[in-house]
């Protein structure tokens, strides 16, 4: 096997170990690295890049049981994938002949197919993309190379074969989109659950200690898109989106109790009745937990469900990141009574933080008993003893939230949410934890809003005049981090603590990219992956095709159209090339009777002299001076004058023709 075609199995084995990164086992894709780097030094040695017996033995021993150790199992999706390339590895390294490498590339075809089991993010498209232009660079050399031992190809000619697949592929794609819009859509192929319980979930969590939402806050990864015109938006000073409501509290950590995984039975309001805005939620991990939506939001498809507290889940585990449709609903047209039982949950403390209990006890006395006055003391206390907001507050022990109101007063959003809630509920108002979003984003095209990691945020709900009344102690100590946003928050934060390294316009320039890469992965998922069969049925009966079989037909006349196209272009590209001198040689002939037409054995000269023997003797030089220049154009390649004698030629056939033309008048009038 020649070393081009060893060059683009590590090429394709390259591409495997860097897309699955983020899913594969650490300990398998370390195996992976140390054999690519291992195969690429001996390759740079020898003409082959086929290890010994005892190596590819052990390599693939250990890759067996990273994948075992990892999954506790060979099958399934994620162990699967990784075992099929553990498959492809080991065939690779032992590639020596000509039926082993059209065994590899076509192997690695089917496992790069297999990796959008993984994810199919924009990301991932790309790699599948390069991986199978790289394989079938593999497949067009076998077929050119005949397994000649030669080095590697020059730059010119692995481009020229670069360009001979791209050539293919075109041809290919606009079968590919036909089909893609008009085939018949079957239900979603990637709602394949992955129940891994190791696995951590991306954005905020069940539970919350002081300092966690704080940590997400350092990410601007993607949280999730909202899609529908910015300019329908509230303003961001209101948009809170909420995930989920915690309200036990044992004095360290906040979690969820039973009563809020109930779903709600009650009929929800009719939105003809009720202010109500339509927007879509379209997640950035499909391993989120929680639908994120505004305050008082509903789903649209029966696929999810709202519970007690607010949040919307799905009915059933899946890995997806479809848009998913909601109606947000005003406050008012959704109140209710507060059962006893959730009253009583949302008024436990425990027997931690005394302190702070006195202090509410007299803010609560000096309020005159009453909870909205109150609720007003404690934001006015909050704002007297002058209070920060941090990224870093530092560690809180023992009583946690006595020693963040009376020592250190310097926080993030669960500090003040947390402190807020204990000093509610020890003055006897229900109060509880909210966790979600606050803020975001426009993306580029002001159609949808993006909400990333940092945006991440904690506030408290207060029961007050027979509804939970959303209290934010953030916005009042760090208001710009709610009306700006955490990124121009952060922002703002480094420019004051900038560093050559990360300089304002560095840092600029790289949120500028992840906007546009974020960007481009969700005009994937909504335009490709997200194109399901509701879409499919909408743009079809946009075009006026509202049934199957109008479909169908459609579908097979575009085909038989693009491969008749294809058929012309290719027999036009093959109809004979006339040079200039043939070309005015066939017009000249064209023009001429049966009998005065050139002979398929007569030259050029002996045909011009023929015809002049039928002219009269005053005509004749004008064939011979044909022959001359019949005889500089075509055996004399270097000429001074080359247009002019071009020009002469052509006229002195039009004259011919014009001579002969008389000539066949008077013999037709005799």
């Amino acid at each position: 096997m020649n070393k081009q075609i060893q060059f683009l199995l590590l090429g394709v084995l390259l591409l495997i170990l860097l897309a699955q990164i983020a899913f594969a086992p650490v300990s398998l894709l370390v195996a992976y690295a140390v054999v690519w780097l291992g195969t690429l030094r001996i390759f740079g040695r020898k003409k082959s890049l086929v290890l010994p017996a005892v190596f590819r033995g052990g390599f693939i021993v250990v890759g067996l049981a990273c994948i075992y150790l990892q999954y506790r199992t060979f099958f399934g999706v994620e162990a699967g994938v990784a075992f099929l390339s553990l498959c492809l590895y080991g065939k690779a390294l032992e590639s020596k002949d000509k039926r082993d490498a059209l065994v590899s590339f076509n192997f690695a075809l089917f496992v790069f197919a297999s990796l959008f089991l993984y994810t199919q993010a924009f990301y991932m498209a790309i790699l599948v993309f390069l991986g199978v232009v790289v394989s079938l660079l593999g497949l067009y050399a076998i077929q050119k190379a005949d397994f000649t031992e030669h080095a590697l190809p020059s730059k010119k000619e692995l481009w020229t074969d670069t360009l001979h697949i791209f050539k293919a592929i075109l041809f290919a794609v606009p079968f590919f989109i036909i089909l893609f819009l008009f085939f018949p859509r079957l239900p979603p192929l990637w709602y394949i659950p992955l129940p891994d319980q190791n696995k951590a979930v991306t954005g905020v969590s069940d539970t919350l200690s002081l300092g966690d939402i704080a940590e997400l806050s350092q990410s601007n990864a993607l949280a999730f898109r909202i899609v529908l015109p910015v300019t329908s938006l509230p303003p961001r000073s209101e948009l809170y989106w909420r995930a989920m409501v915690l309200d036990r509290f044992d004095g360290q950590k906040w979690n969820s109790s039973e009563i809020n995984q109930q779903w709600q039975t009650e009929k929800q309001p009719e939105l003809a009745q009720a202010k109500h805005l339509n927007y879509s939620y379209l997640p950035a991990d499909s391993e989120q937990r929680w639908v994120m939506g505004l305050e008082h939001s509903v789903p649209a498809s029966q696929r999810y469900v709202l519970r007690q507290d607010g949040s919307i889940v799905s009915r059933r585990a899946v890995q997806s990141t479809q848009p998913i449709v909601l109606t947000w609903v005003s406050a008012s047209s959704i109140d209710r009574q507060l059962p006893e039982y959730v009253r009583y949950i949302n008024l436990q403390l425990p027997e931690t933080d005394p302190r702070s209990k006195a202090l509410a006890a007299q803010l609560y006395q000096e309020s005159g008993q009453q909870p909205e006055r109150y609720i007003q003391h404690v934001l006015n206390w909050y704002r007297q003893n002058k209070f920060s907001y941090s990224l870093s507050p530092g560690i809180l022990q023992g009583d946690r939230v006595d020693q963040f109101l009376f020592q250190t007063r310097v926080g993030f959003c669960e500090h003040f949410a947390s402190s807020f809630v204990v000093l509610m509920r020890a003055a006897g108002i229900p109060a509880r934890v909210v966790v979600g979003y606050q803020g975001g984003q426009p993306a580029p095209d002001n159609q949808s809003w993006e909400v990333r990691q940092l945006d991440a945020h904690a506030w408290a709900e207060v029961w007050v005049n027979q509804h939970w009344q959303r209290v934010d102690p953030t916005a009042l100590i760090a208001p710009q981090r709610i009306d700006n946003g955490m990124q121009n928050y952060l922002s703002e934060t480094r420019q004051q603590n900038s560093s050559t390294l990360f300089s304002p316009q560095r840092m600029s320039l790289i949120n500028q990219l992840r906007v546009w890469s974020d960007y481009a992965s969700y005009q994937w998922q909504s335009k490709v992956v997200g194109y399901d069969v509701e879409q499919q049925r909408s743009w079809l009966r946009s075009w006026g095709i509202n049934s199957q079989t109008k479909s169908l037909w459609v579908l097979i006349t575009t085909i038989l159209s693009i491969l008749l196209l294809y058929i012309a272009v290719i027999v036009w590209r093959n109809r004979p090339q006339r040079t200039q001198y043939e070309k005015l040689i066939h017009q000249f002939n064209q023009r001429l009777d049966q009998d005065l037409q050139k002979m398929p054995e007569e030259t050029f000269q002996k045909w011009m002299l023929r015809l002049s023997l039928l002219t009269l003797p005053e005509q004749q030089p004008i064939f011979k001076r044909l022959i001359d220049l019949q005889h500089c154009l075509v055996f004399q390649k270097k000429q001074q004058h080359k247009a002019e004698i071009w020009k002469e030629f052509a006229l002195l056939l039009k004259e011919c023709s014009i001579v002969l033309s008389k000539r066949r008048k008077i013999l037709s009038s005799q």
